[in-house]
């Protein structure tokens, strides 16, 4: 599992979660393998400003972003078509449903990732439970029931609990 916490950092302090400002991502090991990809939790719902360090800080050994489709009600500040980063421009779209706890990444290769999008309210224990979630191995719920699911408990340390469908 890949957790980037900054551009340049691919590990995450065990002291606590990252400043803000900091990317909060968590990768599986093997992209398409599961229903989610792993999760990325913003700091805010300004989509310009997020998807600017999603695409910036994705661990370039994952790939390069081309393109994003996001669901537009849960954002504000949203670019039209295409969004400048570090390396260019990022083309933008959204989906043509609602599915606000969703993001695709195509990336250059045409593989796409797709990742849970954590609401920036939740609190770090239910953050950071989301993300272990949508990472590991063997998920088969989709963002939503994923989200649903660690608001609704505890956080959890037990990772074998996401993986089992539960």
């Amino acid at each position: 599992m890949t957790t980037a916490t900054a551009p340049s950092s691919p590990a995450s302090s065990p002291a606590g979660p990252p400043a803000a400002g900091h990317l909060r991502l968590r990768l599986t090991e093997h992209q398409g393998r599961d229903h989610l990809d792993g999760g990325w939790w913003p700091h805010s719902r300004d989509l310009s400003v997020e998807l600017r360090e999603l695409v910036d800080g994705f661990p370039p050994d994952r790939g390069r972003i081309v393109r994003v489709l996001y669901s537009p009600p849960a954002w504000e500040n949203r670019p039209s078509r295409s969004l400048p980063v570090a390396a260019g421009q990022v083309k933008v779209g959204f989906f043509p449903h609602d599915d606000t706890h969703l993001v695709h990444l195509t990336m250059s290769d045409r593989s796409v990732w797709l990742l849970a999008v954590v609401p920036p309210e939740f609190s770090d224990g239910h953050g950071e439970e989301a993300l272990l979630a949508a990472a590991t191995p063997g998920n088969h719920h989709s963002a939503s029931d994923l989200l649903h699911t660690v608001e609704g408990e505890a956080a959890s340390i037990v990772a074998d609990h996401w993986a089992a469908g539960v």
